[in-house]
């Protein structure tokens, strides 16, 4: 079974999983060992302090009225409830059922963070699980598989989600959660840098994503199945995860992430 991890992000971000996250090719009945939730920053090369953010948030308009009173944020620990509720809004209740109960924005923040690392725990992902196994075809004796083109259907509800969302709703539920969300990348481990800095960085790298020629060959050479082709296989986990969602999918990903860079950058 393959691991759910930024349907948060793809939703926000991956929307921003907000990539669902479908990190590995991975078995379910072979738990693989979990990172803690604090990653530390890969550093390439020392870059100079910012002395403000690149591309700043604007804050959500306090708008006062008898009919409309914008409610102060909670604290981030107690956020979970609060944060949901806006999420239903914009993607309807169904999407209660997919994430975690617990840490909903440190591990949305996490998750973002990561995906243009090589992996992403599973305990720092927003959400669960596909329901659907992973479907693969045996090619001959020579350890190769062939990732099964109807394994892309998995992820029908998902992009569907992302594409019927309005992207203003999304655009404006980050900016109301922005000082949250700010606050916990900061936590993270990033006292100095803007997390929507981040986000703009973590989107352009999405939207580099490679499309593979078909069909997608895989190998298995322990418990996970990683892609035959080396330059596949050096990509990120979310580049990884949008390749595996097949190109109909990633270029409707990258239409929503396109439309919603230009509402925060």
């Amino acid at each position: 079974m393959e691991n759910v991890g930024t349907k948060l992000l793809v939703l926000i971000v991956l929307a921003a999983g907000l990539a669902g996250g479908y990190w590995y090719f991975q078995v379910a009945s072979t738990p693989k060992a979990e990172a803690p939730i604090v990653a530390e920053p890969e550093v390439l090369k020392k870059k100079p302090e910012p002395t403000g953010p690149i591309h700043p948030i604007a804050p959500p308009e306090l708008l006062e009225s008898s009919e409309r009173t914008l409610v102060p944020l909670p604290a981030l620990d107690d956020s979970d409830g609060y944060f949901l509720l806006a999420l239903v809004d914009i993607f309807g209740p169904d999407i209660r059922q997919a994430l975690v109960s617990d840490a909903l924005i440190d591990k949305f923040v996490t998750t973002v963070d990561n995906l243009p690392r090589s992996h992403v725990a599973e305990k720092i992902r927003p959400v669960g699980r596909l329901p659907d196994r992973f479907l693969v075809d045996a090619e001959g004796e020579d350890g190769k598989y062939l990732l099964r083109g109807d394994n892309f259907s998995r992820y029908d509800s998902l992009v569907y989600l992302l594409e019927t969302a309005d992207p203003e709703l999304i655009a404006a539920t980050y900016r109301r959660f922005y000082p949250l969300l700010q606050e916990s990348y900061r936590r993270l481990g990033y006292p100095k840098a803007y997390f929507n800095d981040r986000v703009v960085e973590v989107i352009d790298h999405l939207l580099s994503t490679p499309l593979p020629t078909q069909p997608i060959h895989l190998v298995r050479p322990h418990v996970l199945y990683e892609f035959a082709d080396p330059e596949l296989e050096a990509l990120s986990s979310g580049q990884k995860l949008l390749i595996r969602m097949g190109s109909e999918h990633t270029a409707t990903i990258k239409q929503v992430l396109t439309r919603l860079r230009g509402l925060i950058a």
